[in-house]
Formats: C-alpha cells, sequence, structure tokens
C-alpha cells in the first residue's frame, strides 16, 4: 500500500474563510486525509497525503470549494509522512511580510526545459530563495546560499547584495513554486528587469529532467516524515538539519 502525498498552491481572492476551514476539516476527516492546508484571502497552499483513491475524491470537493481547477505536483511513500489533519487561516500563505502585486510575475515563469540554459549563463544570478537548512541538503549549481532563517528575512538579503543597476538578470527557485510566485514579483518592483522564476519549483523539474541532463545537486528538503526527496522523487538519505527548534519529532 503506497500513499499519495501532494503539493499545491494558488494565489486567488478567498471570502469566508472560516466557511471554508470548516468545510475543508470535515472532508479531510471523512477521507482519512493527513496534512495541513493554510488558507488566506490571497489563496491556499498545502501538502496533503493519503491513499490514492482517497485523494481523488478529496481533489473533487477542493475543485468545488476553491472554484478552481486544482493545479497539483504528486509523489508516492510508503508510510503516512504527517500526523495530524489541520486547516489554518493565515494572513498569507506563504509569510513574505512585505507588499507585492502578484501581477508583477507575468512573464517570469519558466519551464523546466529552458532552465538549464538560463541559469547556465554567466550574466545570470542563480538565487536560491529557501532557508539555510533546505539549501545544505541540496540546490542547483551555482546557486546563491542567502543564508536565512525565513522566507521574510530573504528582502533584507537583497537589499544588502543586490543592485538593479548592476545585477540584471536573476533566476530564482524554491522546493514547490510557491515562495518564487511572491519573490519574483516583489523583485520586478524593486526595479530588476529580466526576473526567472522555475515554474512548479524543484519537485517539477526533478518530475520532468532525466537525471543526465540535470543540474540539480543532492537532495531536495520537504516538509514531512521523508525529510528529503531525491531525483526520482523518493524518499532521500538526507538528515534534518533544521535547528532544534523547527525541528519537530518524527514518528517511529
Amino acid at each position: 500500500m503506497e500513499y499519495q502525498i501532494i503539493t499545491f498552491y494558488e494565489f486567488k481572492r478567498l471570502a469566508n474563510l472560516e466557511y471554508i476551514k470548516v468545510k475543508l476539516k470535515e472532508a479531510m476527516e471523512e477521507n482519512s486525509i493527513l496534512g495541513t492546508i493554510l488558507i488566506a484571502e490571497e489563496g491556499y497552499n498545502s501538502t496533503i497525503s493519503g491513499l490514492p483513491d482517497n485523494i481523488s475524491k478529496f481533489i473533487n470537493i477542493l475543485e468545488e470549494v476553491f472554484e478552481t481547477n486544482l493545479k497539483f505536483k504528486s509523489s508516492y511513500h510508503s508510510q503516512q509522512p504527517f500526523l495530524k489533519a489541520k486547516v489554518r487561516i493565515k494572513k498569507e500563505i506563504v509569510m513574505l511580510r512585505q507588499p507585492v502585486e502578484i501581477e508583477l510575475g507575468a512573464g517570469t515563469h519558466t519551464k523546466s526545459e529552458d532552465w538549464n540554459s538560463i541559469i547556465s549563463d554567466k550574466e545570470t544570478i542563480v538565487l536560491d530563495t529557501r532557508n539555510d537548512y533546505e539549501f545544505e541538503i541540496g540546490t542547483f549549481k551555482g546557486a546563491i546560499n542567502p543564508k536565512i532563517e525565513k522566507f521574510s528575512d530573504l528582502p533584507k538579503f537583497v537589499a544588502e547584495n543586490f543592485n538593479p543597476q548592476e545585477h540584471k538578470k536573476i533566476a530564482m527557485f524554491c522546493t514547490g513554486g510557491i515562495r518564487c510566485e511572491k519573490f519574483a514579483p516583489y523583485m520586478k518592483a524593486q526595479g530588476f528587469e529580466e526576473v526567472y522564476q522555475l515554474e512548479g519549483g524543484i519537485l517539477k523539474y526533478l518530475e520532468e529532467m532525466a537525471p543526465n541532463e540535470s543540474l540539480w545537486e543532492g537532495e531536495c528538503f520537504v516538509f514531512d516524515d521523508r525529510i528529503a526527496l531525491n531525483h526520482s522523487l523518493q524518499q532521500g538519505s538526507s538528515e534534518d538539519l533544521r535547528p532544534t527548534t523547527l525541528n519537530p519529532p518524527q514518528k517511529k
């Protein structure tokens, strides 16, 4: 028996958050779905897991509740990687603590098939928007580690290290794409001309790119009991490098 793990997000205006929370929590319990769904006025963000048939049923519910055609990334594991079912209302679905016009990110999305040529250009600054412990487990060849503890620290790093007049071409990436959905338009608003974000993030790249053509080095950190995924999107061998305050006890 294998569990299906799906990750998904969307920036779209949501209302009636309390109703959505109750509706989704009930549906998670009815379909034995575990994981966390974050909802905010700006949209939703989630990683959940369950048996494939139950995931399929739950996707239908999600599409009805959010009035959307759900775009998700999927992987499989022999054990349930989550302990609880949680739906949380937040101010942001990914916490940047900066005002952002998501629409400014139009035209910055880059497909996996085009990513290698962009980051191989010597004029391109390749920015890993993830936290330091994620970078240490794996990253793209030549990527800059901003050495941040949380996503909201990234604007300060950019302000101290990059200049829109000098650094013209910046390519950024994150695990599933959501951080870049906010940070690419943020960078455009700061005056950076040529900004690229890896569409679907690292997970989509590993799914679509053959290992012999890949510029990814190491494994990809994920926020569940698997800790990290290898290039085949199977559980890797990396240890959890999060500070102990961020590292919850693992199931035995």
